[in-house]
């Protein structure tokens, strides 16, 4: 239904756990290319879903400390959190290791995400991995741009420029204020660690206990506790109707930048009591990229301590049949639900959007029978299942519904492309219905913005006390996006920021 962009985040670097090797633009002869290769080897390195490394594009401050404090086997410390990043917890650890000073990378998303400067990244893996390694002034006042450098970094690119870790280009310059790339990253970093030596693998850290309220919000997790089906209604832990509205993010893969502590709480402020986490798992999502789950588990997280209650979504699109991908199934929702069993405030959807000719009787319903009891094992939260046609078929869910408690049918619309026809098949159908994902565009994101034929909807929807997530919170060029391009939440979203979609929806919460 939505249209994927271009571009995988650098941030899919980080995480992924296999041998990425092959990328079109990494040659056996390329100077960087042992250093890409080992890197990708150990589990620390992936490229873009086009098959490129990209060598000579920039790295992100954040990308390249959390690439540094993995190897060097930091922990992720989450104590006093600020921004939501997703790099937050390994950058506090690397802080307090003294791997750079607050005012070098501030706490705060935008600084997160700028450039890292060549003396900078020096700093950082020097402290990493040679804390202990002397330099010679000589050898770096012979680059023709020595009085470029910082003071507070001469001692750091001295022992590096020494000890072999950092040379000048075919000038002899350092370049020190100048961004490093992708290529230079992995140069410096392989460098200084093998001289470090006792390198291992990457493994990823266990799943810490989910986190707590910090907050209680009309509406919330706090006033209604955990939720459950009766019939066709959701209803809270006293038995009383329940309708959640709020946000559903883009792919978190493209978009982490509002799926932040900032953006949810942003949103919450506006009075939604739900955000739905779309996890991708094509297009360069979670199955190529595991490190997608870090970015989900981050939203949950910081969803949950704004009261909200929160949708896991195992985001099928371009797989369009469900069984494609059962066992990698099977294993994240017996993960993620472990971590979260004991929360009330999380509701999971185990298959976004079948399609491609797929039946609810050959395809989902089996693989529904599948997944559901290894949510079981661990919660009896809400399940919301989708359908054939893009979750549109709810009446041939209603011939042969799956048995159990607790579980929902999701309906996805847009509201250029569906109207009366699609409304009366939720009316007709007699199933418990969550319109997990809707937007005021046509079915491919753009069009409109439709309001009135979105106004139905939505009065169609409150006369049935049916809730609802929208499409979606991200500053896409699209019409379906709640967001003006280049909006800056960290401090929150103010009017002027959103879209035509975006202030329809938000004054509906």
């Amino acid at each position: 239904m939505k249209r994927r962009i271009g571009i995988l985040l650098f941030a899919a670097l980080m995480l992924i756990s296999s041998c990425a090797y092959g990328f079109s633009d990494v040659q056996s002869g390329d100077w960087f290319y042992e250093n890409v290769t080992a890197m990708t080897d150990m589990g620390y390195l992936a490229g873009y879903e086009d098959g490129t490394f990209r060598p000579s594009g920039i790295i992100t401050k954040a990308e390249f400390v959390s690439i540094t404090g993995r190897i060097s086997n930091l922990t992720e410390n989450h104590l006093g959190r600020q921004t939501g990043h997703w790099a937050e917890g390994m950058l506090n650890a690397a802080l307090n290791e003294g791997y750079f000073d607050w005012d070098e990378i501030p706490a705060s998303t935008s600084a997160y995400d700028e450039p890292i400067t060549r003396q900078l990244a020096t700093k950082i893996v020097m402290k990493a991995f040679l804390p202990d390694a002397k330099g010679d002034y000589n050898d770096a006042a012979k680059a023709p741009d020595f009085a470029e450098l910082d003071g507070r970094y001469y001692d750091s690119v001295f022992a590096a420029v020494t000890n072999g870790v950092v040379f000048g280009d075919d000038k002899g310059n350092l370049n020190p204020r100048s961004n490093i790339t992708r290529a230079e990253a992995c140069a410096i970093i392989m460098r200084a660690a093998n001289k470090k030596g006792n390198l291992s693998p990457y493994e990823a850290p266990a799943a810490t206990e989910a986190p707590r309220p910090v907050t209680e919000r009309s509406g919330g997790v706090s006033e209604n506790g955990r939720l459950r089906v009766e019939g066709t209604q959701l209803v809270n832990e006293r038995g009383e109707a329940v309708v959640l509205h709020g946000m559903s993010s883009h792919g978190l893969h493209w978009f982490p930048q509002f799926a932040t502590e900032d953006a949810i709480k942003a949103t919450a402020g506006y009075g939604a009591n739900l955000f739905r986490c779309a996890m991708y798992t094509g297009e360069g999502g979670y199955l190529s990229n595991p490190a997608v789950k870090d970015t989900l588990i981050n939203a949950v997280d910081a969803a949950i301590r704004q009261d909200m209650y929160v949708i896991i979504d195992w985001h099928i699109l371009s797989d369009g049949d469900p069984l494609t991908n059962a066992d990698a199934a099977a294993e994240f929702f017996s993960e993620i639900t472990a971590r979260y069993a004991d929360s009330p405030a999380v509701l999971y959807e185990i298959c976004n959007e079948p399609n491609g000719g797929v039946t609810w009787s050959g395809n989902v319903k089996p693989y529904a029978e599948r997944i559901i009891p290894v949510i079981r094992e661990n919660s009896n939260g809400v399940i919301l299942v989708g359908s054939p046609t893009w979750s549109q078929d709810l009446h041939e869910a209603a011939k042969d519904p799956l048995t159990g408690e607790n579980i929902m049918y999701s309906c996805h619309f847009y509201a250029g492309t569906h109207t009366d026809w699609l409304r009366q098949r939720i009316a007709d159908c007699g199933l418990p219905v969550f319109v997990t994902e809707w937007g005021t565009s046509a079915a491919d994101g753009n069009g409109g913005v439709f309001l009135e034929e979105a106004q139905r909807w939505i009065d169609f929807m409150n006369e049935r006390n049916i809730s609802w997530a929208n499409w979606s919170l991200c500053d896409k060029s699209e019409s379906s996006a709640a967001l003006k391009s280049g909006a800056y939440v960290t401090d929150g979203i103010s009017e002027e920021e959103l879209t035509e979609s975006g202030a329809f929806v938000f004054g509906n919460f």
